[in-house]
């Protein structure tokens, strides 16, 4: 059983961390056997797997689903399940609600979206045992307020916001951080600047490790592939092969390379 600790540890010693999104137990058992470091239950199947336009729709009840059909399919690896939206953001006794529902079905750790407004919850959660992965960068749960799925932190205030609420997670507790579409070379300062693992989506090679969705990874998700997505099934001749060789450009900081990444304004 890889555990959180083990993932931190090789994080440091240098080793870099490969991570998909899965929600069933088929796809997590491929993953598995692939050796994918962890699987992200992500909020994302909302739109991948249930056709929605956005995360927002999913509900705690789904999540849970998913996660104990993927805890069912990979028995050995991490996994880490997304609070969704609406499940957290009032105030800390709610966060810890949801956490349990999603640690009682198969969990083992959380990942909630936002900077230091969330380092409260945050401490309240890994303190009762719940470990934590932080999401800064673009944010699927803010959406509206963002204006859509773009680059973010490209100026040098927001450059610093972000920097600030990594420190702001880190101090707060937390076991890793996703950094999602901003510059390569902000993820690198923020990469250098904590001691817990970086986990990049569209946020250049310098991060710890790397997490895609599996179905952009496959190339069968309907909508428009994002850039920092690439397609491994290119070749691959089957699932599991695309899936390693997924694995493996991550393990040799091949992928990402400069098309998938992005820069400062």
């Amino acid at each position: 059983m890889a555990d959180l600790l083990s993932l931190q540890q090789r994080a440091a010693q240098g080793e870099k961390l490969a991570i998909l999104t899965g929600y069933d137990a088929s796809f997590a058992a491929q993953l598995e056997a692939a050796g994918v470091d962890a699987i992200l239950v992500g909020d994302s199947l909302g739109m991948v797997v249930q056709g929605q336009r956005s995360t927002l729709p999913v509900t705690l009840a789904e999540m849970a689903y998913h996660t104990a059909a993927v805890a069912r399919g990979a028995a050995n690896t991490l996994i880490i399940a997304d609070l969704p939206f609406g499940s957290y953001q009032a105030n800390p006794a709610q966060a810890l609600q949801s956490a349990s529902t999603l640690m009682a079905a198969g969990a083992h750790c959380v990942k909630l979206e936002g900077g230091a407004i969330m380092a409260e919850t945050v401490a309240f959660l890994s303190a009762r045992g719940i470990p934590v992965c932080g999401h800064l960068g673009l944010l699927p749960q803010s959406v509206n307020s963002l204006g859509g799925y773009k680059v973010q932190a490209k100026t040098d205030a927001a450059a610093q916001q972000l920097i600030a609420d990594a420190h702001s997670l880190t101090h707060a507790g937390a076991a890793m951080i996703v950094l999602e579409a901003i510059p390569a070379t902000l993820a690198k300062q923020v990469t250098d600047s904590i001691a817990i693992p970086t986990i990049g989506i569209g946020a250049g090679v310098d991060c710890n490790g790397q997490v895609l969705v599996l179905y952009d990874m496959l190339g069968i998700n309907p909508g428009k592939p994002p850039r920092f997505a690439h397609n491994f099934m290119e070749g691959a001749g089957s699932v599991a092969a695309a899936i390693t060789a997924y694995v493996t450009a991550v393990k040799k900081s091949t992928f990402p390379t400069e098309k998938h990444s992005f820069h400062s304004a």
